[in-house]
């Protein structure tokens, strides 16, 4: 689905929680793009309250906001509008058949898997979801 003419592309981040990585997405790429894109983030199965607090301390090191707002599940009339939806991670899932934008799965890394934890981690994650959100939102705004 192309941008509707003189309309920002639409941009829906999705994981399982709408906690931590979907919402550090949003965050760092309306940051980095403000109104040029229209950027948001949902749960497949969203918790019914808070945040992951390491992935907000993360994004304020670097003067981002994920701010403070419940995690939200997929808005279908958002999904049908979105021209890129961007699964985080593998339990993520949504029928393809029912979204008509370009679907991409990330793999973000997870330096867990290599022993590192707490902020060191989150840090690894954050600069890999920028690194991505930035190659994406050059990728619509080119």
């Amino acid at each position: 689905m192309a941008p509707v003419e003189n309309q920002p592309p639409v941009v829906l981040f999705v994981c399982v929680s709408n906690k931590g990585k979907s919402r550090m997405a949003e965050a760092i790429m309306r940051a980095q793009v403000g109104d040029a894109i229209e950027v948001h983030s949902a749960g497949t199965d969203p918790a019914a309250s808070g945040r992951n607090e390491e992935s907000a301390a993360a994004l304020a090191e670097i003067g981002v906001d994920m701010g403070d707002a419940d995690p939200r599940g997929i808005d279908d009339g958002l999904l049908a509008r979105a021209d890129r939806v961007v699964l985080l991670g593998t339990d993520a899932r949504l029928d393809d058949a029912e979204i008509p934008g370009i679907v991409a799965r990330w793999l973000t890394v997870e330096p867990s898997h290599d022993g590192i934890e707490g902020e060191e981690r989150m840090r690894l994650i954050r600069d890999d979801i920028a690194s991505r959100t930035q190659a994406l939102a050059d990728e619509l705004l080119a």
